[in-house]
C-alpha cells in the first residue's frame, strides 16, 4: 500500500511546456509533490542526486543525451523508478520497450495532438502509474551491467500440434521478467500464450522484440492461430484471448469483451480458458504486476490439475499478482526470476 508521506517527484523533459503541464497537474495530486523538473538528463542527474525524488518522469527523446543512455547510465548508479513519458509514434514504441528492458518501471504515452489537453486528459493515469512506481523494487539495478541479449542459435522449426500449454501472466515490471524467461527455451517447449497489460499498438512492437532474442518463434496472437511447440502468442493489447479446443489442437480466440480486472487482455480471461480447455496439460506462471488479475484464473489452473508457479517477492518489480496468487493457493512454487526459466522445464520433463 502506499503511505500518507508525499511522494517526491522529478520530471525530465526538454519540452517547457510539457514540464509545466505535468507540474501542475502532478501537483494538483494531494499524495504528489514535485520536487523539480529538469530539461535534460545532466540537470536531471544533478537534481536526483541533491533532491533525492522517488520517482522520476523522463522523456525519451531529448537533446545531448537520450532517454535510453541515461537509464543505462543511472539505473546502477542510482536504481531509480522511472516511468517514462514518451510519445505513440512507431519509434517511440520501439525506444520506450527500449526504455522498460533499461529499467524504467512503467510509461505513459505521450498524445499525439493537441499536447496541451492531452497532457492534462492522461493526468489521471500519469499520477496513478507513478504511486504505483513508488512502491516498485528497482535495487536489483544496482551495480548491474547492461547487456543486449541475443538469441542463440537455434532452430524455429515449429511442431504440428501440442498437448501441452504454458500460460504466462504479467504487469507491471513484465516486460523485462517475461523476456527473461522465454529467450533461452528450447524450440521443443511446448506452445506458450501470454498476456502482458500493454496498451494497443504496442503489443506488436514487443512481440517482435521478443522474437528476435528468443530461441522459440514470437508473435502477437491473431484469431485463429494455432498453438503449437516452439511458439509463444502474446495477447494484443485492447483484446481478451483464450485458448480453446478445436479436435485435436489448440486455438486462440479473441474478443472485446467488457475489461476484466480493470484489464484487456486480462491474465484471468485467458488462465480460466486455459483451466477449462486445456486443464492438466497445462503450466501456468505469474509474473511481477500491480493488483490481482490473474490470481484467480492460476487457481483455476491448479484445481484442474495445472502445475502452477509464481515470482518471488525479492525477485518481482511489484509483488502484487504474484502474492495474491500465493496467499489464496494458486502456487505450487514460489521462485526467484532467475529460476523460473528453470522451472519451466523441469515441469514439462
Amino acid at each position: 500500500m502506499i503511505s500518507n508521506k508525499k511522494i517526491k517527484v522529478l520530471i525530465i523533459d526538454d519540452s517547457a511546456l510539457v514540464r509545466d503541464i505535468l507540474t501542475k497537474g502532478l501537483s494538483q495530486d494531494p499524495n504528489i509533490i514535485v520536487v523539480g523538473a529538469a530539461p535534460d538528463v545532466y540537470h536531471g542527474r544533478d537534481m536526483i542526486v541533491n533532491l533525492k525524488p522517488d520517482v522520476v518522469t523522463l522523456d525519451i527523446e531529448m537533446p545531448r543525451m537520450d532517454g535510453i543512455e541515461f537509464l543505462k547510465r543511472l539505473m546502477p548508479q542510482f536504481p531509480l523508478p522511472v516511468v517514462v513519458v514518451s510519445s505513440l509514434t512507431q519509434r517511440g514504441k520501439s525506444i520506450t520497450l527500449q526504455a522498460l528492458e533499461a529499467g524504467a518501471v512503467d510509461y505513459v504515452p505521450k498524445p499525439a495532438s493537441d499536447v496541451a489537453r492531452g497532457l492534462m486528459d492522461m493526468m489521471m493515469e500519469l499520477r496513478t502509474k507513478i504511486k504505483i512506481a513508488s512502491t516498485a523494487n528497482v535495487s536489483h539495478w544496482k551495480n548491474k551491467k547492461y547487456e543486449s541479449v541475443i538469441a542463440p542459435g537455434g532452430n524455429k522449426a515449429l511442431a504440428e500440434s501440442t498437448d501441452k500449454v504454458i500460460a504466462i501472466g504479467a504487469s507491471t515490471g513484465g516486460t523485462e521478467a517475461i523476456k527473461r524467461v522465454i529467450c533461452e527455451l528450447p524450440p521443443s517447449t511446448p506452445g506458450i500464450v501470454i498476456v502482458q497489460h500493454m496498451p494497443a499498438g504496442f503489443t506488436k512492437t514487443f512481440a517482435d522484440r521478443l522474437n528476435e532474442v528468443s530461441i522459440m518463434q514470437v508473435k502477437e496472437a491473431e484469431d485463429g492461430d494455432r498453438v503449437v511447440t516452439g511458439r509463444i502468442l502474446l495477447a494484443p493489447g485492447d483484446f481478451h484471448m483464450k485458448v480453446t479446443r478445436s479436435g485435436g489442437y489448440y486455438r486462440i480466440t479473441l474478443d472485446k469483451a467488457e475489461k476484466v480486472s480493470g484489464h484487456r487482455p486480462s491474465v484471468d480471461v485467458l488462465m480460466h480458458s486455459v483451466a477449462q480447455n486445456v486443464g492438466s496439460n497445462a503450466f501456468g506462471i505469474i509474473l511481477t504486476g500491480m493488483g490481482a488479475d490473474g490470481a484467480q484464473g492460476l487457481k483455476a489452473m491448479k484445481l484442474a490439475g495445472a502445475k502452477t508457479i509464481g515470482q518471488d517477492q525479492n525477485s518481482c518489480v511489484v509483488y502484487g499478482m504474484p502474492k495474491v496468487a500465493y496467499d489464496i493457493g494458486a502456487v505450487d512454487t514460489q521462485l526467484p526470476l532467475e529460476k523460473i526459466k528453470d522451472g519451466i522445464l523441469q515441469l514439462i520433463k
